[in-house]
């Protein structure tokens, strides 16, 4: 018997990429997955998501802002890190436990097309940027999504993205376009050696940009790095009437270490402002 059946299949794992890996789950009992699978149909594809919710958020009628995170299985537990952990949960809960405004954080994994999803410019190397369908999968169906299912302070002033790397790259691109959605960012190591263009497009579109950016960058990640964050961060300060905190760290390197040390100083310092029942009343 013949068939023209055709059935596409679209791979984003292998069952050895969560074989057991030595390594030990380490993801505080604040952090839970909300899919598995969660639909981007911006990219037809699916993608692991999970969520940290304060400690107080089940005992509490309370809202809160919250923050969207790129290359989720680095941010939470070291079993499903790559190079080590950012430590987000247990730096939040010690935060939190001092008197630090509390937060959401939502993280969306990596997938195989991660040089691409998370640039909006076509690279030779690796291909078409898909960054503005990754940027519209966040803003027109993961955030309306979270912010129907948690109690959430939906406003740009309660919404921060931050990144590293690719992750930063693509956290200062959502802030350039859709500046009525997001209101601050963590900008980390940002690639911006890939997207020669975001210069240009600071120049053009920085006027619209308003809120909090705070970018960091390790000396030691290399001159030609730096000097392109600097670059942007200068023209920027010229365009924007955004606040704007900027760090190069002398002994700072590109890796998972160096951003959960300075996530600390990142997070104290998007969060002083106390914004959130400021700006939007609890409902």
């Amino acid at each position: 018997m013949s068939t023209d059946t055709t059935i596409g299949l679209s791979i984003e794992g292998w069952q050895d990429d969560f074989a057991d890996n030595g390594k030990q789950h380490t993801a505080s009992q604040n952090v839970s997955i909300i899919d598995t699978a969660f639909v981007m149909p911006q990219l037809g594809r699916t993608r692991r998501i999970w969520i940290y919710l304060p400690a107080d958020y089940a005992t509490s009628n309370k809202r809160y802002p919250v923050m969207y995170m790129h290359d989720g299985q680095n941010i939470f537990d070291g079993y499903t890190a790559f190079a080590g952990e950012w430590e987000v949960d247990e730096t939040l809960d010690a935060l939190i436990k001092m008197g630090t405004p509390p937060c959401i954080v939502v993280g969306i994994d990596n997938g195989p097309q991660r040089m691409t999803e998370y640039n909006p410019y076509t690279f030779a190397k690796f291909g078409k940027g898909e960054g503005d369908k990754y940027v519209g999968f966040l803003v027109k169906t993961l955030k309306p999504f979270i912010d129907s299912t948690y109690r959430t302070f939906v406003s740009k002033e309660n919404t921060i993205i931050a990144g590293s790397s690719m992750g930063g790259l693509i956290s200062y691109y959502a802030m350039l376009n859709y500046p009525a959605v997001f209101g601050k960012a963590g900008v980390f190591s940002p690639s911006f050696w890939i997207a020669d263009k975001i210069k240009k497009l600071t120049a053009t579109a920085g006027n619209k940009v308003t809120g909090k950016l705070y970018f960091y960058i390790g000396a030691l990640e290399g001159d030609t790095n730096v000097k392109n964050m600097e670059e942007v961060v200068a023209k920027l300060k010229e365009k924007s009437s955004a606040v704007i905190y900027s760090v190069v760290d002398p002994e700072g390197e590109h890796n998972e270490r160096a951003w959960s040390k300075w996530f600390v100083d990142f997070y104290k310092w998007i969060m002083a402002d106390g914004f959130n029942t400021i700006i939007e009343k609890d409902k």
